[in-house]
């Protein structure tokens, strides 16, 4: 059974790579502010110009970190579908579901939505956003997010499609002041050598969102001088990469630390792990970037790190009150969201992490481990 998943799941990321959190009331969101300018044209990752002569207000998203933003933005009342795999945003059950039965979006649901525009993170592959613009549908398709710096630009280019740039600008200010807290924090810190196992025998490397969650929270990526992106790190290599700490998630907490070959890693003989939540730390998104390295840098380094360096959201906002509110480089911007704290770190990342992230979760439906 072991064996049939992991070859299942090496599968479906070749064939990604071709294609290249319960909630509590709380009080109905308020209705967004429009303070963009319309019509608005911007080219997406197809080259293709997507033009809107004004505010959408039904809005569909094809991946969770599409969504994740949407709610960052308070823009989540003009969501109108996502996927299953956004169901840890408070509310998302209320929208509708447009995750396909097998793998990826339908269409057809998407479709039922009647969106004013489609917004499709990379891991939704270019046959299915063409399928849908030859269903009469406005799609924004969005680059791969390798970085902070794509993160950013996603959120500002979602509050330019939206109606939502001052929140974008807002986000990123959030996103800007906690990445700079943490790094401060670190600066000087022993960095421990980190290992960040995914399922079927995958690990994250370099030039990677995540990647650079784990340089900035204060340790070293292992995997990142043995590749780039998402790929199969052999058993042998594993041992030899001698990583001293491993990442786990409620995805994978219990299938590590016990199982062969990090058993025998010094991480495994020490039960050394840091522990992220898989909604976050897999979704190059806002809240995926300020909870996880914060997350990762108080279980590393709680001496350096803790609680007090955090920024909220409106502390974020008010920063902007000055002359960096009248700053219109997208690139420079700031933001804010929930203040309070997860506890864990915290999914849309690329491709490849995106199908390990939903097969994971099938796989798991069945078999819920116990903490490594």
């Amino acid at each position: 059974m072991h064996r049939n998943s992991r070859i299942l799941v090496s599968l479906l990321v070749v064939v990604a790579l071709l294609a290249i959190a319960p909630t509590g009331v709380t009080a109905q969101p308020a209705e967004p502010t429009n303070d963009s300018a319309f019509p608005v044209t911007l080219t997406d990752a197809t080259g293709t110009e997507v033009t809107l002569d004004e505010r959408p207000e039904r809005v569909t998203t094809t991946n969770p970190s599409a969504a994740q933003v949407m709610w960052e933005l308070d823009a989540d009342s003009q969501v109108v579908g996502l996927t299953q795999f956004a169901h840890y945003l408070e509310g998302a059950e209320t929208r509708q579901n447009v995750s396909s039965t097998e793998l990826g979006v339908s269409v057809e649901r998407v479709v039922a939505t009647e969106p004013d525009l489609v917004l499709a993170p990379n891991a939704t592959s270019v046959e299915t956003v063409e399928r849908l613009r030859e269903a009469g549908l406005t799609v924004y398709h969005f680059p791969a997010a390798t970085d902070f710096a794509d993160v950013k630009s996603k959120t500002s280019t979602i509050g330019q499609l939206t109606g939502n740039e001052q929140a974008a600008r807002e986000t990123n200010a959030w996103v800007d002041a906690n990445v700079e807290a943490v790094s401060a924090a670190t600066a000087d810190a022993d960095r421990p050598r980190l290992l960040y196992p995914l399922l079927g025998g995958f690990a994250v490397g370099g030039d990677t969102f995540i990647h650079e969650i784990i340089t900035t929270a204060g340790a070293e990526n292992v995997a990142a001088a043995e590749f780039d992106g998402y790929e199969v790190l052999n058993d042998e290599r594993v041992i030899e990469l001698e990583p001293e700490v491993l990442l786990v998630t409620d995805q994978t907490e219990g299938q590590i630390l016990g199982s062969e070959p990090h058993a025998s890693t010094p991480a495994g003989r020490n039960g050394e792990t840091v522990s992220l939540e898989v909604n976050y730390i897999n979704q190059p998104a806002p809240r995926s970037v300020v909870y996880s390295t914060r997350d990762l840098a108080t279980q590393l380094h709680p001496g350096p790190y803790d609680e007090s360096a955090f920024v909220s959201r409106s502390e974020a906002a008010a920063s902007l009150d000055g002359s960096a509110a009248n700053a219109t480089d997208m690139d420079d911007s700031n933001a804010t969201t929930d203040d309070s704290p997860t506890g864990v770190s915290a999914p849309g990342f690329g491709p490849v992490v995106a199908v390990l992230s939903l097969v994971g979760g099938s796989l798991l439906l069945g078999r819920r481990s116990g903490a490594a």
